[in-house]
């Protein structure tokens, strides 16, 4: 009998111990909806590793491209909710959401969202021939040549073709839209001559103005950039216009607050050490600390933002 009593005694006690082993008690993946070596890939896996020893845990990064990001998406909104499947979540997750017609997760309903990781200005570059000096000039000449100037993209609906779309809206200008399969091609375009300006990521441009082979315009940051001082920005040319790349960190929805709140703080934790902010700096990026509910309205006005610009362009992709 008392043997008996000891074993349902143990029976029910083994489920609230399992219940209170602490968070976490495994290693944590981070998927990264991208092919390795990209901004993506590399600020995933600078975090991840900054963010493992305060954790306690490793940070596993998983690889998961497809469909324009859409597939890794998918995959963690459809994984679950115990904070072990974290997702890598950038400017074109809002983009995707902005211009897809059928979209296989909701962008609100399926995900919590832990923090931002880093911000980056993007930069307007032309054809060194091109006779302008500044987004102002720029602009005249768009203006006295309408849809005469080609500009080069990574594709239809991404981040560069909505930004540049977004900058003609606001400059009142026309101009034309050449959609490559990723924006290397377009930056090798831009170099030989073949479109006359992209709208970019800073790292992707600055070795070829350095080297001379691009001229740049303007910054489309808030303020000029730490890592280009001497590049203006847009908004010094008169024209009310931000564009930025951004990356952050996200969850599937119904993750536990306390979870995601450990994840975020964290994140914001592993974002003070020197060594995540040099390795953001390579990218071009700074760290940019928020909560989960700073972050997550940051996301839901961005793709606010960008399906006001594509209903604008009169843009749509099934």
């Amino acid at each position: 009998m008392v043997r008996a009593l000891y074993a349902v005694v143990l029976f029910c006690a083994v489920p609230g111990a399992l219940a209170q082993t602490p968070y976490p008690a495994k290693p944590v993946r981070l998927v990264v909806p991208y092919t390795p070596g990209a901004s993506n890939d590399t600020l995933s896996r600078a975090t991840g590793e900054s963010m493992s020893p305060l954790l306690g845990q490793p940070i596993v990064i998983d690889n998961r491209p497809g469909a324009g990001g859409m597939i890794g998406a998918e995959h963690v909104a459809r994984s679950a909710p115990d904070g072990y499947t974290i997702l890598n979540v950038q400017a074109s997750f809002a983009t995707n959401a902005a211009i897809r017609a059928k979209m296989p997760y909701d962008v609100v309903r399926d995900f919590a969202y832990i923090g931002m990781m880093a911000r980056s200005p993007m930069i307007v570059v032309v054809h060194p021939s091109m006779p302008v000096r500044s987004v102002k000039e720029l602009i005249a000449l768009a203006r006295k040549r309408p849809g005469e100037l080609n500009y080069g993209s990574s594709g239809t609906g991404g981040s560069n073709h909505l930004a540049t779309e977004l900058f003609a809206k606001t400059a009142n200008i026309r101009i034309t839209h050449v959609p490559y399969k990723s924006i290397g091609p377009a930056l090798i375009d831009l170099v030989g001559g073949h479109v006359q300006m992209v709208i970019t990521s800073l790292p992707s441009a600055l070795v070829q103005v350095k080297a001379g082979r691009l001229k740049a315009l303007a910054v489309a940051g808030d303020q000029r950039s730490v890592f280009a001082p001497d590049i203006p920005t847009v908004r010094e040319s008169g024209v009310r216009y931000v564009s930025e790349l951004w990356w952050g960190l996200a969850a599937p929805a119904k993750t536990p607050p306390e979870i995601v709140e450990r994840l975020s703080d964290t994140l914001r934790k592993a974002m003070q050490t020197a060594q995540l902010k040099q390795r953001y700096a390579a990218e071009g990026a700074e760290p940019v600390p928020t909560t989960p509910q700073e972050f997550t309205r940051y996301v839901h006005n961005e793709v606010t933002r960008w399906r006001q610009v594509v209903s604008d362009a009169g843009l749509t992709l099934e």
